[in-house]
């Protein structure tokens, strides 16, 4: 297992649609180990593939509270199924766009199919936190950012701060 290096904004393989996994085999389960071991480093409750540059539907995630055991779900071509009509407010934040925070309203509740390590189908209805980070992570599957979900101008205004970063990185 290692930590792998994240994407950051402005990188374009953020809004690179990922590709189905078609058998999970050796390669996908050491990702995943990587994926897992790369989120509870970075902090963070929620990482896809695409932000560690793999362009596969893989999710891991982990909702729990910091004091109770970890809860560690990894989702294979997850898709939500549903969604319900109640909505709640979340501060979201992302590994790909480091020290940036700010309230998104979803779906309180969804319904996610997705695949085990098995190659096993799974239904699971999620709530809470957990109903956001999968949202969240899906989103990025399909090449969208939390940062979408804002106003246009606050988008902009992350894009254009995130663009000077990575310029200022590039003549050092």
């Amino acid at each position: 297992m290692s930590i792998r290096p994240l994407v950051i904004l402005p990188d374009p393989l953020l809004r690179v649609v990922s590709d189905v996994v078609s058998h999970a085999d050796g390669a996908t389960k050491a990702l995943i180990e990587d994926m897992f071991e790369t989120m509870y480093d970075a902090p963070g409750v929620g990482l896809a593939a695409v932000q560690v540059g793999v362009t596969q539907r893989i999710v891991t995630m982990d909702a729990s509270r910091k004091d109770d055991e970890k809860e560690p779900l990894a989702l294979i071509n997850p898709e939500i199924i549903w969604s319900s009509d109640a909505l709640s407010e979340y501060e979201e934040g992302c590994l790909s766009i480091p020290d940036y925070h700010e309230v998104v309203i979803r779906p309180a509740k969804v319904g996610v199919r997705y695949l085990d390590l098995d190659g096993k189908s799974f239904e699971r209805e999620m709530e809470g936190l957990a109903a956001t980070v999968v949202q969240h992570e899906i989103d990025h599957l399909n090449g969208k950012l939390f940062i979408d979900h804002l106003s246009r101008l606050k988008r902009e205004r992350v894009i254009k701060k995130f663009q000077k970063l990575a310029r200022r990185e590039g003549s050092e």
